[in-house]
This record gives structure tokens, sequence and C-alpha cells, in this order.
């Protein structure tokens, strides 16, 4: 009984983070690897179906297969998450103005940014990876 609500909530999980992730696409201050990571992960411990799925999909299949793998992410990626990463802490920071949530966002983004930086990452030239 534990277990079929543990994987309930992991496929409901999953679920979400997918389709924060592909609103991300369409939504520049949303990313969206970290949230196709996060549902590869949660599907991974729910579903094996639905997490080959994700894994074959054409469009960021590639991108879950070489985190897995150990490779990364892509460079541009990388840049591109810790940028927006920012713009939407300091537009949040900005709009709320309270200065404790500021400080909190900050650490976070800060420990956010470092994890991202250390992740190992490729760029993709003619469609092969390089490091």
């Amino acid at each position: 009984m534990l277990a079929r609500i543990k994987n309930s909530l992991f496929i409901a999980t999953g679920v979400l983070s997918l389709a924060l992730g592909i609103i991300g696409i369409f939504l520049p201050v949303l990313p969206t690897v970290p949230f196709v990571l996060l549902a590869s992960f949660f599907f991974a411990r729910s579903s094996k179906r639905v997490h080959s799925l994700l894994i074959n999909n054409r469009h960021f299949g590639f991108i879950i297969k070489n985190y897995e793998e150990g490779k990364g992410i892509p460079r541009r990626i990388k840049l591109r998450a810790i940028v927006l990463l920012w713009l939407g802490l300091g537009l949040s920071s900005w709009i709320v103005a309270v200065p404790l949530l500021g400080l909190i966002l900050a650490a976070c983004g800060v420990g956010v940014s470092v994890y991202l930086y250390r992740l190992p990452e490729y760029k993709i030239n003619n469609g092969e990876i390089s490091s």
C-alpha cells in the first residue's frame, strides 16, 4: 500500500516537472533542463516505461542520456540556465522587496550556480559530442 502511494506521488511529481519543463521551452524565465532532469529522476524510480519514453524523446532525450551517463549538459544550456536563474531571482527580489527573502534567494542562487558550474559540460559540433 505504501509503495503504491509512493509510486503514484513519484509519477505525479514527474508529470508536474515535465509540464514545467515544457512550459519553460516557451517562457524564458522558467528553465527547461532542470525540470526535465527532475522528471527523469522521478520516472526512473516509478515507471520504467515512461522513463524510456522520456529518454527516447527526440527533443531532450539526448540531454537526459548524457546527464545520466555522467557526461553532463551542453555548455550553452548550462550558461543559459545560470543567466536565467539570476535574472529570475533578481526580478523576484525586486518585486517582493523583502531583504531577508532577497538573501535567501541569493543563497539558493549561489548554491544552484555552484552545482551547475561543477557539472561536466560538452559541446555539440556537427552532431558529435566533445568535451
